[in-house]
C-alpha cells in the first residue's frame, strides 16, 4: 500500500481561543492530502474533472486523539484503504512531526460520477483512470 506524506504548519487561524486546532480543519487538510496524493502519481483533480470524471465526497469521518496545537508540523499521511471500480476510500493519520504523536484518524469516502453526478464504472467509463488509480494503491 502506497502512503503519500503532505506536511503542513498549522496556522494561527485554524485554532480555536485554546490555542487547539479547531475540529472543522482537519477535512481541509484531508483534502490537501487526497490532492496530492493523485498529483503525486501525475494526475491532478482538475485534469481528472476535465475529462469527465467527478470525485464527489459521499461520507466523512474523523476520530480525533491528541489535539494539534498552533504552529505544530503535521503530517498527513494518505493512503487508498478501498478501491472499487465505483467508489474509493482513502484514510488519514495526522501525525506531529516533532514527536511522530498520532493526532486523528480519519477516513473519505467517494463516488466516481460523470460531470452530471450519475454514478460511473471507472473501469469502464475512463479505463486509462482505473489503471493510474490502481497503480496508486
Amino acid at each position: 500500500m502506497k502512503v503519500f506524506e503532505t506536511e503542513l504548519t498549522v496556522r494561527y487561524c485554524e485554532t480555536d481561543q485554546m490555542g487547539i486546532v479547531h475540529h472543522s480543519r482537519y477535512y481541509p487538510w484531508f483534502e490537501v492530502g487526497r490532492t496530492e496524493f493523485f498529483t503525486s502519481g501525475g494526475l491532478s483533480y482538475g485534469e481528472m474533472e476535465k475529462q469527465g470524471l467527478m470525485l464527489p465526497l459521499v461520507e466523512t469521518h474523523c476520530r480525533y486523539i491528541i489535539p494539534a496545537k498552533y504552529e505544530d508540523v503535521v503530517v498527513i499521511k494518505t493512503s487508498i484503504k478501498e478501491l472499487s471500480p465505483v467508489k474509493i476510500r482513502f484514510s488519514y493519520d495526522v501525525v506531529r512531526k516533532s514527536d511522530s504523536a498520532l493526532l486523528a484518524v480519519g477516513e473519505t469516502l467517494l463516488a466516481f460520477t460523470n460531470t452530471e453526478f450519475k454514478p460511473v464504472n471507472l473501469k469502464k467509463y475512463k479505463p486509462d483512470i482505473w489503471e493510474y488509480v490502481c497503480n496508486m494503491k
